[in-house]
């Protein structure tokens, strides 16, 4: 079975949680991170509803493609699948990508389904700080994430202008750190 790729522009990029042989920068044309997703449990509640990433129409993003051997593509994607598809706000993609030396290549993706009663739709800056500002479900204060974040992509050299924006409108709680 032949390796695969599986693109990450959030928590995944960080975080990936699936054996992998091989990491890249990749830029996905065609959609941009945003904080588009109603979280009604880990970074908000169903009647305080925070947000956290999608990708989501429009735009580029830049993010990271992990090449993954193709004898753990079932369990790579049955981790992927329990991991992203819980509420199904978002759906499983073949996506193609360019590789930072310019290569193409298909990869498995994670797209937001707009049709879904989670999608916050496509907010300005404004409004995307009221709503993570004071959200707070079980994986903490909503400001937390969206700083970390931002946190996590600096480090990777990885810059989003409209998520810096957001996150400098917003006061971290206690305790932010990058998690």
């Amino acid at each position: 079975m032949d390796d695969f790729w599986v693109f990450g522009y959030g928590s995944l990029m960080w975080r990936p949680g699936f054996a992998h042989t091989e990491t890249r920068k990749a830029r996905l044309h065609g959609f941009r991170r945003a904080l588009c997703v109603h979280s009604h449990v880990h970074r908000g509640t169903p009647e305080r509803p925070g947000l956290v990433l999608g990708l989501d129409r429009g735009g580029s993003c830049l993010g990271l493609a992990f090449r993954v051997p193709g004898g753990l593509r079932e369990e790579a994607l049955a981790y992927l699948r329990a991991r992203e598809l819980v509420t199904n706000v978002y759906r499983e993609r073949s996506l193609t990508l360019r590789l930072e030396d310019g290569a193409m290549v298909a990869a498995v993706g994670y797209v937001v389904d707009r049709a879904h009663d989670q999608y916050a739709g496509r907010l300005d800056v404004e409004q995307a700080v009221g709503r993570v500002s004071g959200a707070v479900g079980q994986s903490g204060p909503n400001e937390e994430y969206v700083v970390n974040t931002v946190a996590h992509l600096r480090a990777l050299g990885i810059r989003d202008p409209w998520l810096e924006a957001v996150a400098a409108r917003i006061a971290p709680g206690p305790g932010a750190a990058p998690g």
